[in-house]
């Protein structure tokens, strides 16, 4: 099985780091990205707890909480499994001098895009398309920057989007106390 997924990320990150590779995606990828990071994941739903209808208030909480327990689960398990970037370990690949310190696996960007975007797809469903289009684009791009294996992006939408209905499942009529009792409701 290890060498079976080595093989899927060997052939997928070269797909996606160099045979894609262009101009106008080097620009856009390196944008796009930041996108699943965690100032603006966090200002994104801040912003809709203090600036949103009601509706949109609890989305942010529910947001919030889903996205605070999984990236917990993914520092943990970066931390955990150590495992190195790709940038830092295959040759031939297009980098773009993004230089981090921490470990790949799983994609932090990936599991907040997933995040968000499966809340806002369980409660709107109607937006539910383009959120999940952006959340891989996000996934992608992490890919195509050459930070992350293309198992450390499905590993992140595995958690954003387990972690995302779990919590809706079992969580919102507590964030609905929560917000109640913070005067949001």
């Amino acid at each position: 099985m290890r060498k079976g997924l080595k093989w899927f990320d060997d052939k997928l990150i070269s797909l996606i780091n160099d045979k894609m590779k262009n101009r106008f995606l080097d620009l856009f990828m390196y944008r796009i990205t930041d996108l699943g990071g965690a100032i603006f994941s966090t200002l994104f739903l801040i912003s809709l707890v203090f600036f949103g209808s009601k509706r949109m208030k609890l989305i942010g909480l529910e947001g919030l909480t889903i996205l605070s327990i999984s990236q917990i689960i993914v520092h943990t398990l970066k931390k955990l499994l150590s495992r190195e970037r790709p940038y830092k370990i295959l040759e031939n690949l297009n980098t773009f001098g993004i230089n981090m310190k921490d470990y790949s696996f799983p994609s932090g960007h990936t599991t907040a895009s997933f995040s968000i975007a499966t809340t806002i797809a369980l409660n709107m469903p109607k937006l539910s398309i383009v959120a999940l289009f952006l959340a891989m684009i996000i996934g992608i791009s992490r890919i195509y920057l050459a930070v992350h294996y293309p198992t450390d992006v499905a590993a992140g939408i595995i958690l954003g989007v387990s972690t995302a209905i779990i919590v809706h499942l079992y969580l919102l009529n507590y964030i609905e106390r929560i917000a109640e009792i913070i005067g949001l409701n």
